[in-house]
């Protein structure tokens, strides 16, 4: 039984749906701590809806926020309970997506997925594993779990767009060659990447105007 995600949203600034980019925020955090970055990029992407779930469970290391799956080093659970708890999350980001299309009458192609963190790490797991290709995926800070499980798991390529600050100190910046590498060998041919000079843990501006870039120019929004 999947887990219904409570979800914020921001509508189009034109009234006219075109496009989605489906926000999926940190460990510790809320949908509504990335739902803000929809401000500056709707006056570029005018037809595009805003969605942003908050992850299925509360979290143990931040008690005020949320958690796609436990991290054992922060919160004392087991590598199985991590395990499991991601395969949770999987189902339930799935679901999410399925019936976001049916609801808001969207095709795969008009939907992105733009992950901070964690919520990167469910990015990259989760939209290559499905069926329809969706119009690409922006990847802030995280990294690719279990890469050398892809070559064998991958279904679709959706363009991605790999973003990273340099100075990082919650996830290496080396995860993002890591990632690169990993998609290209699974046979990736649209990878972009971009480092952030001097930004830590987060979102810079430069950062966020690539992904605009990215979400215009090759996700077509």
């Amino acid at each position: 039984m999947t887990r219904v995600l409570r979800t914020g949203r921001k509508e189009p600034a034109s009234g006219e749906k075109r496009s989605c980019v489906v926000f999926l925020h940190g460990y510790g955090a809320n949908g509504a701590d990335l739902l803000g970055l929809a401000d500056p990029l709707a006056e570029h992407l005018p037809d595009t809806l805003f969605v942003a779930p908050d992850a299925p469970e509360a979290c143990a290391g931040a008690p005020m926020g949320f958690q796609w799956f436990p991290i054992p080093w922060i919160d004392g659970s087991s590598e199985e309970e991590s395990m499991a708890g991601m395969a949770r999350a999987v189902d339930d980001l799935n679901a999410f997506l399925d019936a976001l299309m049916v609801d808001e009458d969207l095709l795969p192609e008009q939907v992105a997925l733009f992950g901070f963190s964690q919520g990167t790490m469910m990015s990259l797991h989760v939209a290559p594993r499905r069926e329809d290709e969706v119009a690409g995926i922006v990847a802030f800070s995280g990294r690719l779990l279990a890469p050398e499980l892809l070559v064998d798991d991958v279904v679709s390529r959706p363009p991605v767009l790999l973003v990273h600050g340099d100075a990082d100190e919650v996830v290496p910046p080396q995860s993002l060659p890591q990632a690169a590498e990993a998609l290209q060998e699974a046979g990736w041919k649209e990878v972009y990447a971009h480092v952030m000079k001097g930004t830590g843990h987060g979102i810079a501006p430069d950062g966020l105007g690539v992904a605009l870039a990215f979400l215009r120019d090759k996700c077509g929004f």
